[in-house]
């Protein structure tokens, strides 16, 4: 693919603008899909090459609506990074249903749509990158994440089940777990008492992210965990 399109849900405050600007650092021109339309026009104001889509993505016809419109206006997209995530607090007991769906088609279904939508170029041009970015539910289920964690664990099985289809075409699918509260202003409200370097920073999870999708052929990863030295593991 001659110009790198890199598109990216999910960008929120944190993980999701640190990732939009590192593209746009690499030279890649940014699709950012996330529902509110201020935050996407002041970081497209900032960095440039980014362009603001708003779209919630658990909306199937909207996702698919939007995915299209990116690929006319900005063209095929070579790199896709789903960082948006749904999620919930509480046991199975306590958590409605509707919440554990909703979380589903969150984390999982709309990384399937948008995958079958974009992956045919990836295919046709012999590379492409799709990497999910997620957290140590994806591997365990505890107590409080029972709406949550079997969302994360389908999102990982997804994304490893698509590594093996889409590897041997020249496509790297990858899966960031962050083991770690991440450096936002809420979490630092929450964890007042906590030094700085209990927080993962924004743009380091970023850079993780941007390395993975940039390995060489040779070594490329699947599954990637990362977490603050001091994080207890």
């Amino acid at each position: 693919m001659a110009e790198k399109i890199c598109l990216v849900t999910g960008v929120g405050p944190g993980t999701g603008k640190a990732i939009v600007e590192r593209f746009a650092d690499g030279g890649y021109t940014v699709a950012m899909l996330a529902r509110d339309s201020d935050r996407l026009a002041a970081i497209a104001k900032d960095a440039k090459g980014t362009h603001g889509y708003v779209c919630d993505v658990s909306n199937e016809e909207a996702l698919t609506a939007t995915i299209t419109r990116v690929q006319e206006e900005l063209g095929p997209v070579s790199c896709l990074i789903h960082n948006a995530v749904g999620g919930a607090f509480g046991n199975f007991l306590e958590v409605e249903p509707e919440v554990l769906e909703q979380n589903f088609r969150i984390n999982t279904l709309a990384l399937y749509h948008m995958a079958r939508q974009l992956a045919p170029a990836m295919i046709a041009a012999g590379e492409g990158v799709i990497i999910g970015t997620g957290n140590t539910s994806a591997y365990r289920g505890k107590d409080k994440f029972a709406a949550f964690a079997p969302t994360k664990a389908a999102q990982r099985i997804l994304l490893e089940s698509m590594a093996r289809t889409l590897g041997p075409d020249g496509v790297h699918c990858g899966y960031v777990a962050i083991d770690a509260v991440i450096d936002v202003p809420w979490t630092r409200e929450t964890f007042a008492d906590q030094p700085d370097d209990f927080f993962a920073k924004p743009e380091d999870i970023a850079g993780e992210v941007y390395h993975v999708a940039h390995q060489p052929r040779s070594t490329w990863t699947f599954d990637t965990v990362i977490r603050p030295f001091g994080e207890n593991w």
